[in-house]
């Protein structure tokens, strides 16, 4: 199956910060097996395969190096950017496993930034047992949770489980077991945790494990900051319209910066730059 293949960083503007993504444009999708090949030898969390190559509606997969993914926004991001730059800015559809999803490409400045509206998000409360669960496998202990924002299951696309903590500190500290994370995620159908510290009302650090991905950590990750945002409207946790900015893979050391538009209804619009790995 003929088609190119582009590497970029998404939600920076430096190739040594974001999240890695592979961009693969084509006449026509490869087949499943093939895409999973080419997102395991790619080694990103994620790899975008979008066809066709051209016009303003497009269909695209999602693969991380072991299964494929209902919708990835950092790879929508980065797909997004690599369409304006061969197509010129505008808006693109895109027809993604979870539905319609739109994204608008433009230069500020002279840099490229991808604008994507998410999928109605949903949420609900997470079980007691849910929690206490991904608290021991995280060592986090009860009192160190932020009950200001609840726990819950959060969902743009894709589904995650988002615990706040009560102190930065918390945050900064992350080792789980890769393996009990992976076997409960699966059970659950969870695609990352969203683990957040809110340093104020506008402004969120977060970290997203994804061992179902086969990556220990996300250092950007769209979909779970539209779950995000939709959670925290839909649960009246902040008043829309309203907008967010999450800095994530700090510790890593590829910072990033996700901003979350959220409207009064409807998809929560994600931004982001992106920007080449490629000489």
């Amino acid at each position: 199956m003929s088609g190119t293949l582009y590497r970029l960083a998404a939600f920076t503007d430096d190739p040594s910060g974001g999240n890695p993504a592979g961009v693969w444009l084509g006449d026509a999708l490869p087949e499943p097996a093939e895409m999973q090949r080419i997102a395991a030898e790619v080694g990103y969390s994620e790899t975008a395969f979008i066809a066709p190559a051209e016009g303003e509606r497009r269909t695209v997969r999602y693969y991380s190096p072991e299964a494929e993914v209902s919708f990835c926004g950092h790879a929508t991001v980065a797909g997004g950017v690599q369409m304006g730059r061969l197509s010129g800015a505008g808006s693109y559809m895109l027809d993604t496993a979870v539905g319609e999803v739109m994204v608008t490409v433009n230069q500020v400045e002279g840099e490229w930034q991808a604008s994507l509206v998410s999928v109605t998000p949903e949420f609900r409360p997470a079980e007691p047992e849910l929690v206490e669960e991904v608290r021991e496998l995280l060592g986090w202990q009860a009192e160190e949770l932020d009950l200001e924002i609840p726990p819950a299951r959060a969902y743009a696309g894709a589904w995650h489980l988002v615990l706040a903590c009560k102190e930065r500190a918390r945050l900064e500290r992350l080792e789980y077991d890769f393996e009990g994370l992976k076997a409960l995620m699966l059970r659950e159908g969870l695609t990352t945790l969203q683990l957040v510290w809110r340093e104020s009302a506008e402004r969120f650090h977060a970290r997203d494990p994804f061992p179902v991905g086969g990556v220990v950590e996300d250092p950007a990750t769209g979909a779970a900051a539209a779950a995000l945002g939709g959670y925290l409207r839909d649960a009246g946790l902040l008043q829309a319209p309203a907008q967010l900015i999450i800095i994530q893979g700090e510790t890593m050391g590829r910072p990033s910066r996700l901003q979350v538009d959220i409207p009064l209804s409807g998809g929560i619009v994600v931004t982001g730059q992106a920007v080449s790995l490629e000489a």
